[in-house]
């Protein structure tokens, strides 16, 4: 059974959402509706939930700001809204989906379709998790345990660590990407003594691998193989000092 919360401001909206979802039967529990995000933050890590079904113009916080908010997670997320322009941010925080309203009953079978395989390869994954602090005696190697065994990469052959909801993404410079289930608060945890710099709440780089500095509120950081990551203002001085 996939448990589920709805957080929408408008009654009418989180009503259609249940509605929708009793036509899975079984399969789907509706466990809590908000609709206030602060209701929200106050107890939702506290509801096993495996998926959030979130609108994303609110009150007070957009869905985004919302989970900036409640900062780590464990459940998968799935973006309901009018406006198509924040798909690019929603596929940034690797949503399960994004559904545009009035949400068709096939968009919404896609999507639990696509949560599905997700909670699969979650838990796939998770039977194969090593403990971060007690990986690998070299320290110039990293572990990361994934579904399929077990790797061991060079430190230095790190460009970056995307995160993917409660997922880390390591991207190498052979041009392979491996996904583990971490969280990047574990990792940033990890690599704090080694040469690499949370440069936002999503990223961390290996400053190897930094080639241009260009100015802005937080500014933009350039690697090597031309993905460029946007700087958290709080985090510029920090970052600049490093570099320079």
């Amino acid at each position: 059974m996939i448990n589920v919360a709805i957080l929408d401001d408008e009654p009418r909206g989180s009503w259609l959402m249940e509605q929708k979802l009793k036509n899975f039967g079984n399969d789907v529990l509706v466990k809590a509706i908000y609709h206030f995000p602060a209701e929200a933050l106050k107890d939702i890590n506290q509801l096993n939930i495996d998926v959030l079904f979130l609108d994303v113009e609110m009150p007070l916080y957009t869905g985004f700001q919302f989970l900036e908010k409640l900062g780590e997670f464990n459940f998968e997320v799935i973006f309901t809204t009018a406006y198509d322009k924040y798909i690019l941010d929603a596929l940034h925080l690797s949503a399960v989906d994004y559904l545009l309203k009035p949400i068709s009953e096939q968009s919404l079978e896609t999507a639990i379709t696509r949560l599905k395989k997700r909670i699969i390869e979650k838990s796939s994954q998770s039977k194969v998790v090593l403990p971060l602090t007690k990986q690998v005696n070299n320290r110039n190697k990293l572990a990361l345990p994934t579904a399929e065994g077990i790797h061991l990469v060079d430190k230095s052959s790190i460009i970056r660590i995307e995160a993917l909801s409660n997922y880390s993404a390591f991207i190498l410079s052979n041009g392979k990407k491996i996904i583990v289930s971490h969280t990047l608060k574990e990792y940033d945890s990890i690599l704090q003594d080694d040469n690499f710099f949370r440069v936002n709440r999503s990223i961390i780089v290996n400053l190897d691998y930094a080639v241009k500095y260009k100015k802005g509120e937080g500014g933009i950081l350039e690697l090597s193989d031309g993905f460029e990551a946007d700087v958290s203002p709080q985090k510029k001085e920090e970052l600049i000092t490093r570099l320079f």
